[in-house]
């Protein structure tokens, strides 16, 4: 049942100040055809880490150590060639945070989504062509958008374009970095929507990054919470939300500075201070600083992910 298996993932970035520490020893594994979540305050190492997975860590950064396991294949070991060819947009695609970003302006959507096809396909144009429209059709844009230029194009209409190109190679994951950043309500709950329906539809897992709770307790089966390059916790939907709930202060802070619909609060909680320099992040635990129940021990012992119940962990000296 396991697609996805990242083992011990170290991701430093070497600058003239010294290494950041982006990602430290993380590990979790994503299931056939489950969604998995992953939350956390700005600059955690969320879309670092799905970088790494994908291969393509900027410089000066690099993977130091672990395993990223896909099918059983270790692609930490591949070279970019390999990378290329073999596993981005063919078993392994992701939909960036935003759609502009990933559009040439000055290209046409049909000759962008043309040439992404044929990197990887040696197919005729004409059939080529079949599968991008089969694939606008099914995001619900019509044949007419390949002639558009992006800025002829709403946010939301570029957003089903970039997840259309993540899918027409019909990999076995989906990396969605926060794709719903910049989109109006309307416009997120259809995204939200239309990717609950491919994923049912053509079997796929998918890593879903967002800050907000509330739209990854709609979308995800499993959630994953990172600070400071680290795993907090990560457990089922049901033990992140439900009763008793979360088990780690920080997940229990991002929860209560969530509004609530059918809920009175006179005003929001929030967590005092901010994430840590991760040029020298702090001994023990690395949230004991804003930590509210921090105890001795947490300055200078780091936790492990201890099991609290089947499939639910916590990196946290009270759940010991």
């Amino acid at each position: 049942m396991i697609l996805l298996d990242v083992n011990q993932l170290t991701v430093r970035f070497f600058t003239r100040n010294g290494a950041v520490h982006a990602v430290e020893n993380i590990s979790f594994t994503v299931k056939r055809g489950e969604t998995l979540g992953l939350v956390g305050e700005s600059g955690c190492g969320k879309t670092t880490t799905m970088l790494a997975l994908m291969n393509m860590i900027p410089a000066p950064g690099r993977i130091l150590g672990g395993e990223i396991r896909l099918d059983g294949q270790n692609l930490v070991s591949l070279s970019e060639t390999e990378m290329r060819e073999q596993i981005r947009w063919v078993k392994m695609a992701m939909i960036f945070q935003g759609a502009m970003n990933c559009l040439t302006p000055v290209y046409t959507i049909g000759r962008q989504m043309l040439e992404t096809l044929r990197a990887h396909r040696a197919m005729p144009n004409d059939e080529a062509r079949q599968r991008i429209v089969a694939y606008l059709n099914r995001v619900g844009l019509s044949e007419d958008v390949l002639s558009r230029y992006p800025h002829e194009l709403s946010g939301g209409m570029k957003q089903r374009v970039v997840i259309a190109t993540a899918l027409f190679l019909e990999p076995q994951i989906v990396i969605c970095d926060e794709p719903t950043t910049a989109l109006d309500v309307v416009v997120q709950a259809q995204i939200l929507n239309l990717l609950k329906q491919l994923k049912q539809e053509l079997g796929l897992s998918l890593i879903f990054i967002t800050h907000d709770l509330a739209t990854e307790a709609e979308i995800a089966d499993r959630i994953a919470v990172m600070y400071a390059g680290k795993i907090m916790e990560i457990g089922a939907n049901a033990d992140i939300y439900g009763q008793p709930g979360a088990a780690h202060p920080y997940t229990q802070a991002l929860l209560n500075a969530t509004p609530r619909l059918r809920q009175r609060v006179s005003a929001l909680a929030f967590i005092p201070g901010a994430p840590p320099d991760l040029l020298n992040p702090p001994s023990g635990c690395r949230f004991h600083p804003r930590c509210p129940v921090a105890m001795p021990r947490c300055k200078t012992d780091e936790p492990p992910l201890f099991e609290l119940a089947t499939h639910h962990l916590s990196a946290c000296w009270r759940n010991q």
